[in-house]
């Protein structure tokens, strides 16, 4: 009960808000590399074993890279009912597309080889694509529509409402900016998983994908850099006027928040967030320069810290919105009105105390287990135990 009142609700909102932040951008290093590899297996495999190669260099891990994903979309529901609920159904056929195309995944891993038809492994090589590619630009198109403002409103029982057709609700996601933003996500982690072959694979696939890597990491950098300045010079951001309660109920209703001229006034008021699209550019750049120099280990280290400072640039230069609504400003989800009770969040943080570090201990051990690289020699030699 101590440990309850000196972890005021203002400082679990704050620390729920950052543990999100941590398992997004923790799905992004994992199972990034994973959708990485999808995106590009076509390319780097010109043959069936060149094929299996890639594959098999991420078939062992990507189950565990998932749990992420799951972890995030359960704190999400937890931690911030009112975020799921808005988000769940205003995205809804754009998150039936991701699971969709998440589904492709361990079908195209269990059954690619379990026939020897050309037809047939080509068709399943493409669905591996499919759950590779199609994620990273429906998350990146997500994300460029919350900096824009999602077009929902609050009824006064906090029911959220949206306007438009079914089907208009998923094609209206689809503008130049969100677009431009799921560039950014896909050739980020085609970039990331091309490291991830430099440091699994070896010969042609190596080569190929450090060739098509650090194209993708050039136009992650370049459209990066484009929607950096569209988010400064053409599009509003949001801020909280009056007075903040920050440890008040969860009632989005109760705060005032009106348009401002760019979330990029956000670096005014807090200097420091700079270092995160700081770290985006310098861990891309030099990715590209690691893909182009071969070096392995170090390449993936600097991936992971290009995609930490582009995914946490997003969420320090929106805080503390975390949804906010384009249609009816008043209703945006905070950090501060959107969570749940005091006490739901303290149970939550010790369970995350004691389970998480499990987690990374038995990631850890998985990784070391699986330490080296995949050869062509060791798909012909366990042709029958592999990917």
């Amino acid at each position: 009960m101590i440990l309850h009142e000196l972890l005021s609700f203002e400082l679990l909102r704050v620390i729920w808000w950052l543990l999100l932040g941590v398992l997004l951008i923790g799905f992004a290093l994992t199972d990034g590399f994973d959708f990485g590899v999808g995106a590009l297996l076509p390319f780097v495999g010109r043959t069936d074993t060149e094929r299996r190669v890639a594959i098999n260099t991420v078939g062992p891990v990507w189950e565990g890279n998932q749990v992420w994903f799951i972890l995030g979309g359960g704190a999400i529901f937890a931690a911030w009912p009112p975020l799921y609920a808005v988000s769940f159904s205003g995205f809804y056929l754009a998150m039936f597309a991701v699971l969709a195309a998440l589904i492709l995944r361990p079908v195209g891993f269990k059954y690619r080889s379990k026939r020897d038809s050309k037809l047939w492994r080509s068709s399943w090589d493409w669905a591996l694509f499919v759950g590779g590619a199609v994620p990273p630009v429906i998350f990146g198109v997500a994300v460029g529509n919350v900096l824009l403002g999602v077009p929902f409103h609050l009824t006064d029982d906090l029911m959220p409402m949206y306007e438009g057709t079914f089907y208009g609700k998923f094609l209206g996601l689809l503008n130049p900016f969100s677009i431009l933003v799921g560039v950014v996500s896909l050739s980020m982690l085609m970039m990331h998983g091309a490291a991830w072959l430099a440091l699994k694979a070896e010969g042609p696939v190596q080569a190929r994908a450090r060739s098509i890597g650090a194209v993708a990491g050039i136009v992650a950098i370049a459209t990066y850099a484009a929607a950096g300045l569209w988010l400064a010079f053409g599009i509003q951001g949001y801020a909280i006027v009056g007075e903040v309660v920050k440890d008040g109920p969860s009632n989005p209703l109760h705060s005032e928040v009106v348009r401002t001229a760019s979330w990029l006034s956000a670096y005014a008021e807090r200097p420091w967030i700079i270092i995160a699209p700081v770290l985006g550019f310098v861990g891309l750049a030099l990715a590209v320069l690691g893909l182009r120099s071969t070096r392995e280990v170090s390449t993936l280290l600097w991936s992971k810290l290009g995609i930490f400072g582009v995914i946490s640039s997003v969420g320090l230069t929106m805080f503390p919105f975390i949804l906010p609504s384009s249609k009816m400003p008043a209703a945006s989800l905070t950090v501060w009105d959107s969570s749940s009770s005091h006490l739901t969040l303290f149970v939550m943080l010790i369970s995350a105390l004691i389970f998480m570090p499990m987690i990374l201990a038995y990631t850890a051990w998985v990784y070391k287990v699986l330490w080296g690289k995949v050869t062509e020699k060791d798909i012909t030699d366990n042709s029958h135990t592999v990917y």
